[in-house]
């Protein structure tokens, strides 16, 4: 071997280890996958809280890839795919159960967290709620079994109300449950009730025209990822036809609707980022078992209550947690 090529040679496989160094030190990349719109900014701001408490800081030592579905369930299943395709350490997903369905489809090899209101053995996503085995786990919080805790809240909320309106997503996989814990609360209210279904922003109209009809006097709008990214436009409703309503998030009452009875979904998603951030530290998802969140939000807009000439019980305030005047 020449001098040149031998010199040559050393040089290149100095450079080895520092090329291994540099791929080392790139920051890992999350997948951050919703349902909804961008802008709804909890789940997001909720998971990089937690990520931060780990010690991991977006921008510094990890890069988040953020996709939304913008309430079009049926785009989830693409858009996992795609970041899986770029190989991404760890995916995160929030919005409903309709995302990590997608993304256990998606993979079986990377690391999930998700953020679900639904029974997450249910739906086929862990084995179990303390080993959850595979390479999901994540963080579950009651939702769609609050729905009559809320109708009840609604009663309590407008006690001369004599007939109560149901608004419910058909394409989401926890309806038919919403339903049984509606039927139920409705049994125990003893008064009639009128179930209609929308999926889309025509759909979601023509409900409250319907709902105008049929004399509803207070509405409760079921949980749900679709609804929660159209809530600036179902506040506006029911602010139009004069009907006070109940609904899963803060973010609805903080947006003009009357109340609101749910787990708080910043607390949520802050727990999964803690989890996110144990996972690339090297923990495996199977051992990590499932977090059940218990920390409820009671909300009562007193502005909007005013606007529909609504006096709130002292029942209902003497257990709200927030009040927005």
């Amino acid at each position: 071997m020449r001098r040149r090529e031998f010199i040559t040679l050393l040089g290149g496989a100095a450079t080895w280890p520092l090329a291994a160094r540099a791929q080392q030190s790139a920051p890992p990349v999350v997948g951050f996958l919703h349902s909804g719109l961008e802008a709804q900014s909890v789940p997001l701001i909720g998971f990089r809280k937690g990520l931060n408490e780990a010690g991991f800081v977006e921008g510094r030592n990890i890069e988040i890839q953020k996709r939304f579905a913008e309430g079009h369930y049926d785009r989830l299943p693409a858009i996992a795919a795609d970041l899986v395709k770029r190989q991404v350490a760890l995916i995160f997903t929030a919005g409903g159960v309709q995302a990590p369905l997608a993304a256990k489809s998606a993979t079986v090899t990377i690391p999930v967290v998700f953020a679900i209101g639904s029974d997450p053995i249910q739906f086929g996503l862990v084995e179990s709620l303390t080993r959850p085995g595979g390479n999901m786990t994540g963080v579950t919080f009651f939702s769609t079994t609050l729905e009559t805790k809320r109708l009840g809240l609604l009663s309590e909320l407008v006690p001369t109300a004599r007939t109560f309106g149901i608004l419910v997503n058909p394409k989401n996989p926890t309806a038919e449950n919403q339903l049984k814990d509606i039927a139920q609360g409705a049994l125990a209210l003893g008064r009639p009730i009128t179930i209609l279904k929308a999926s889309n922003e025509l759909e979601i109209e023509a409900a409250f025209v319907s709902f105008e009809q049929q004399k509803i006097e207070a509405l409760l709008v079921a949980s749900d990822p679709y609804f929660n990214s159209q809530r600036t436009k179902i506040v506006t409703l029911a602010a139009r036809y004069n009907l006070p309503a109940i609904y899963e998030g803060r973010e609805f009452a903080e947006a003009g609707g009357l109340a609101s009875y749910g787990t708080n979904l910043l607390d949520v998603n802050r727990l999964a980022g803690i989890y996110a951030g144990r996972i690339l530290k090297g923990e495996r998802p199977a051992d990590l078992p499932i977090v059940q969140a218990t920390k409820f939000e009671f909300v009562i807009n007193l502005k909007t209550a005013k606007t529909l000439g609504l006096s709130v019980p002292p029942g209902p305030l003497s257990a709200v947690d927030e009040v927005i005047e």
